[in-house]
């Protein structure tokens, strides 16, 4: 039997963050035996990890219902149960998305927290059917919306809408039809939807939908966290080298806290956050 670890991800209180399971060793596990696994455990992702060699690791990730190619809150949780189990440093990751390397450290608090580099980001226009399709499942008009930070589908691994809405209040009465978004996400490859709201130049809101996983609302997600770093650089919206910083989770009471550091000379995405273990 495969042993599961389970830890939550963006968070130091087991009752916030976004939690995962983890397998640091999946060695001889067949695709049916992880998805069996992940849809035993039920998070929205279990990471299932093959050691390839020194502090090197193949690492994929599935949902109850489904493999994903990368996922950020499994990654961190991850990287936080090697640094664990054989020290903190960079662990270098083998995803279906592409290669990232993480790493880990012991901050002031003596927590150990994990900062991934996502693969190459890049945006691309969405098609205004599926905008309009998106906004009707939502509930949502193009009046909810915030003319500065414009929809577009951004990849950092996997695709994500980023829809920005003007008020925070908009984003807190969060209420969509599951079975329509899900038919629409499966049709566009979408993984979440990036749902945020603007505080400051630094500090953004976010909610992210989930159905294809089968999840209503993921409280943490670092790939789509990855993908909006690179959204704000590629539109011009952030001056690089910067950082920010996202709260999600907080409308579903499981606060969240990733951060983002954005780079002028390349179009990866580092996202840090700590993740601590659960029971």
């Amino acid at each position: 039997m495969a042993e599961v670890q389970r830890l939550v991800a963006f968070s130091s209180d087991p009752r916030g963050g976004n939690p995962a399971g983890v397998v640091l060793d999946a060695t001889g596990l067949t695709d049916a035996d992880m998805l069996r696994i992940a849809a035993e455990v039920g998070y929205s992702e279990t990471a299932f990890v093959v050691p390839r060699g020194e502090r090197e690791h193949d690492v994929r990730y599935f949902s109850p219902k489904a493999e994903v190619a990368f996922c950020g809150h499994a990654t961190i949780a991850t990287a936080v149960a090697l640094a664990e189990r054989d020290g903190t440093g960079r662990f270098d990751l083998h995803t279906p998305a592409g290669p990232v390397p993480v790493d880990t450290q012991v901050d002031g608090s003596g927590r150990h927290t994990a900062t991934l580099t996502s693969v190459p980001t890049s945006v691309r226009e969405v098609a205004p059917a599926a905008l309009d399709e998106a906004l009707a499942a939502l509930g949502w008009t193009t009046d909810d919306l915030d003319p500065a930070l414009p929809p577009r589908v951004a990849f950092a691994g996997n695709d994500h809408l980023v829809l920005a809405v003007s008020t925070r209040d908009r984003l807190a009465a969060l209420s969509y039809d599951f079975d329509r978004l899900a038919a629409l996400m499966s049709t566009q490859d979408w993984t979440t939807l990036q749902l945020v709201w603007r505080e400051t130049p630094a500090l953004f809101h976010a909610r992210d939908p989930f159905p294809p996983g089968g999840v209503v609302e993921d409280p943490a997600t670092g790939a789509a966290a990855a993908a909006f770093g690179g959204y704000l650089k590629h539109l011009g919206l952030v001056t690089p080298p910067t950082t920010f910083r996202i709260h999600q989770g907080d409308d579903m009471g499981r606060p969240s806290v990733l951060d983002v550091e954005v780079a002028p000379d390349h179009d990866r995405v580092r996202v840090t956050g700590t993740a601590t273990r659960l029971g």
